[in-house]
Formats: structure tokens, C-alpha cells, sequence
């Protein structure tokens, strides 16, 4: 019985960290586009990136860029406990068979 809160406390971090991970990349790459845009030799570039990632991030959305970065970052964090959840079944596993 000790192991079911150990479970949930890494299931909990997993699930933020699996969350964070993809949408902090996803904020990055659009503010790195913006960067871009500034700069007047590579203007062009960076706007185009910005409509790429946009339209990328609409097409999860449903139309809106914002809720694509959060359905990117709930599937993110579905893989992350599975896989979480997985470990944590064959380190059990591994444990018992000593």
C-alpha cells in the first residue's frame, strides 16, 4: 500500500512536466518566429515561419492557435503517464521476481 502514493506523486509531476514541455517548445519556436520579424534582412522569414507555426497550431485548435498549444500539451502529457505508468508497472514488476 506505500506504493500507491509514490505512484500518484510521480504520476502528478509526470503529467506537469509532459504538459510543460511541448508548450514551453511551442512558445519558443513562436517567439523565436517574432524574433525574427524584426530583424529586416530575415523579415520575411520570420513572418512566414509565424503564419506556419500558427496555422499548425489552428489545424489541432479547431481554428484557434491557443487551443492547439493546450491540446498539443494534454497529449503530451497523456503519453508522458502512460509511459510513467508503464515504468512504474515494470519496476514493480522487476521487483517482485528477486
Amino acid at each position: 500500500m506505500t506504493t500507491l502514493p509514490s505512484l500518484f506523486r510521480s504520476l502528478l509531476l509526470t503529467s506537469v512536466f509532459s504538459f510543460l514541455a511541448p508548450v514551453l517548445l511551442l512558445i519558443a519556436l513562436l517567439l523565436g518566429a517574432l524574433g525574427l520579424s524584426y530583424i529586416p534582412a530575415l523579415e520575411a522569414f520570420g513572418n512566414g515561419s509565424l503564419d506556419q507555426i500558427t496555422h499548425f497550431l489552428q489545424t489541432f485548435g479547431s481554428g484557434s492557435g491557443w487551443r492547439g498549444v493546450i491540446v498539443i500539451g494534454l497529449v503530451g502529457s497523456l503519453v508522458g503517464v502512460l509511459f510513467d505508468t508503464y515504468s512504474f508497472y515494470q519496476s514493480q514488476n522487476l521487483r517482485n521476481h528477486r
